[in-house]
């Protein structure tokens, strides 16, 4: 699910439908879990109900965006939720403003078989349950020569045939990032050389996008060759431009990672140890891997090339990620967007 921003939320009618004709029994164990609820039919078949039936409890969502449910959340206290699904931008955020709790590792056996960069990412907080990863994708039919590093998005012979994400989505601001290390200059440091970068792509961009299906819209129509994506579109853009590819990029992709807490007011803290152990059982995750629900984060998960290709999968990609620090990323993101809507207007 790593960049469910982008994905459809079709899908929470369907979880909502599909849980209210659960059938009502006698449970005594309620656990309240706030996620995106896209993939509703194939989380239902893979989590939920095989998770009800282990547990002997009953299930109950809130969905909706990173945004509003963490607003929820901070609204009440870090109080109605046991388990909270966040991108990590939004969990670091819910850690630095006190939302979560530590989580008990010894409750969590399953963290000793996911790759290092899930197993803890922010600290003790929550792992990652599944990688994605930002990166470029172009025409190969109408890009020559091809992408090969991050750099080439300044190249002369990709004017006017460049999208940006917009600087308030997921992966706006790791432009900042890019043109900073273009710069050779730490943009949380001092972003001037970065937005010098950054106005001298200008001429590249045909426009900034907000959604992956305005993205996807731009390469369809042929207004653009070239955008900055999140993985998890790589699928759908294929199948509107099939000689669409993702960049080989030999400075690396960036990762980003969906996590699991535990709200500092769960009732059933017990019970969501328990859910998160589950999720990142090896069954679990092969079979939501294998299902296209989300890329896998266990080490032991083994998928075929043709199933492999929409996620970000195996150590050797994984370990070549470059790690975002959004504490700092958190930090700076007010100035950086005033500064980028005076280079491209609001």
């Amino acid at each position: 699910m790593t960049n469910a921003l982008y994905r459809s939320l079709a899908g929470a009618a369907c979880v909502a439908a599909l849980l209210a004709a659960a059938p009502a029994t006698a449970q005594d164990k309620t656990l309240t879990i706030s996620w995106w609820g896209f993939n509703g039919e194939k989380l239902n078949q893979f989590i939920v109900q095989p998770f009800q039936e282990k547990c002997g409890c009953t299930l109950v969502f809130e969905t909706g965006n990173n945004a509003d449910r963490l607003n929820k959340i901070k609204i009440r206290g870090g109080e109605g939720v046991d388990v909270a699904y966040f991108t990590d931008g939004f969990s670091q955020i819910g850690i630095e403003e006190g939302l979560f709790q530590p989580i008990d590792r010894s409750k969590v056996p399953n963290l000793a078989g996911l790759y290092e960069m899930a197993q803890a990412p922010q600290g003790e907080y929550g792992p990652a349950y599944t990688i994605g990863r930002v990166g470029i994708v172009y025409d190969s039919a109408k890009v020559n020569p091809p992408i090969t590093k991050w750099a080439d998005l300044w190249r002369d012979d990709l004017k006017s045939a460049v999208s940006l994400p917009g600087i308030t989505t997921t992966a706006g601001p790791m432009v900042v990032m890019i043109a900073g290390e273009k710069a050779g200059t730490d943009p949380f440091e001092n972003a001037d050389p970065a937005f010098a970068e950054i106005e001298a792509i200008k001429p590249n961009v045909v426009k900034n996008y907000n959604t992956g299906s305005e993205m996807i819209n731009l390469f369809s129509t042929g207004e653009i060759t070239v955008s900055l994506a999140q993985d998890f579109a790589l699928g759908q853009l294929k199948a509107a431009v099939p000689t669409v590819e993702w960049a080989n990029l030999e400075d690396g992709a960036i990762a980003t990672l969906n996590t699991v807490n535990i709200p500092k007011g769960s009732k059933n803290v017990e019970l969501a140890h328990e859910f998160i152990n589950f999720i990142l059982s090896p069954e679990v995750q092969q079979a939501t891997a294998e299902n296209g629900v989300d890329a896998p984060v266990v080490t032991s998960v083994q998928l075929t090339p043709e199933q492999a290709k929409q996620w970000t999968y195996g150590k050797e990609m994984i370990d070549g990620l470059k790690r975002v620090d959004y504490s700092k990323l958190n930090a700076a993101k007010s100035d950086w967007i005033d500064r980028w809507n005076e280079i491209f207007g609001m």
